[in-house]
């Protein structure tokens, strides 16, 4: 097959997961219905959101990990239905051409082309495929695909401050860890790290593993709890929750959320200098008509409350920013449902009156 076209088809098949530790990827296999990422993805949670090209973000239940191998599986939801690819089981040789597929730093697809530097290659004790094609936080969880279009291996880390130099688990480790899960299947489960055994979650005994001993980490046991956001995070989930949105489905990694209101998508982030900024990218700039627009914006700015016009390059941006020791929830909540509602309702203004161009939407 062509690169393009093993890229193409591999475009249905790819999700991205995020949660409130970070984004990754994953995908799809038919045979056992379940869609597959790394453990370090999920982070141990009971829940992922996923996304992808045929369906909008949902949330969908971890149902199997596995720390030995750095594997997690995920239950797809009812009603959504993804294309297969098949799972090679051919082995990779020095110098085979390669394509890691995935969503690095939460990007939406990207495919990187390199070879198999090491067929082999012995690190924590399993041979992974050490390769040259370039992936990056995000791609975690990815296939590896060869040029027959076959997955051979899961995209699952790289060497820091090593240029292309990354690692994918092996597709047979990835079969071993399939066939040993379906028995179960349905049932959430994790593998023992010491003894390798698949346990499922009824069988646990006060979260030790019931042959040999040793303790499981598992979030769905009760003294093992979910992910609870503290301080100025917990403070903007309650905003969010307060104006209608589904937090879990906002989600976007380490104190990142994103949200929808009719048009307008609106980023929020809460950074290291202790500032919740909220941006929109409403529009952008048309070629002609500048000046007008320009004044428009400044006196708009004048006006405002709680909220500000900026332009970067050519994209038209309504924003907020709050310091964390002035953020209360009642003087958030003002802010963020200013700028939810404002951000809907100039973007299309400044199209439909000063000829603004539509901001620019990634093709999937």
């Amino acid at each position: 097959m062509h690169t393009q076209e093993i890229i193409e088809s591999f475009k249905s098949v790819i999700v991205q997961i995020s949660n409130a530790f970070g984004t990754g990827t994953g995908f799809f296999v038919r045979d056992y219905n379940l869609i597959v990422t790394n453990d370090h993805v999920v982070k141990e949670s009971s829940e992922a959101v996923i996304s992808g090209t045929t369906f909008p973000k949902v949330s969908a239940s971890v149902v199997f990990y596995d720390q030995k191998y750095d594997l997690a599986f995920i239950r797809v939801p009812d009603g959504i239905e993804l294309p297969d690819r098949k799972i090679g089981i051919s082995p990779v040789h020095d110098g085979d051409k390669v394509i890691a597929i995935g969503h690095p730093y939460g990007l939406k697809y990207t495919a990187t082309e390199g070879i198999v530097s090491k067929a082999k290659r012995l690190q924590n004790g399993l041979n992974y495929i050490q390769i040259d094609a370039a992936i990056n936080p995000g791609n975690s969880g990815g296939p590896l695909v060869n040029s027959e279009g076959e997955i051979v291996g899961v995209n699952t880390f790289i060497i820091s401050g090593a240029d292309n130099l990354g690692f994918a688990l092996p597709s047979e480790y990835l079969l071993e860890s399939l066939n040993e899960y379906a028995p179960f299947n349905g049932k959430t489960a994790v593998r023992c790290k010491s003894c390798l055994n698949v346990v499922t979650i009824d069988r646990i005994e006060d979260d030790y593993c019931p042959e040999c001993g040793s303790k499981l980490i598992i979030p769905q046991l009760k003294d093992q709890k979910e992910y609870v956001p503290t301080g100025a995070a917990l403070t903007i989930e309650k905003i969010l929750e307060a104006i209608g949105k589904d937090v879990k489905l906002s989600r976007r990694g380490q104190e990142r959320w994103e949200v929808e209101e009719g048009s307008a998508k609106i980023a929020i982030t809460y950074n290291q200098s202790g500032f919740i900024v909220g941006d929109a990218f409403i529009c952008r700039l048309p070629k002609q008509n500048i000046a007008a627009i320009y004044e428009y914006l400044l006196k708009e700015n004048f006006d405002l409350e709680n909220v500000f016009f900026s332009v970067t390059n050519q994209d038209i941006v309504l924003s907020i920013m709050v310091y964390d020791q002035y953020l209360t929830y009642e003087t958030g909540l003002e802010a963020v449902k200013s700028l939810v509602k404002k951000a809907d309702y100039y973007d299309n203004y400044l199209i439909d009156n000063f000829g603004a161009l539509p901001r620019v939407e990634e093709s999937e």
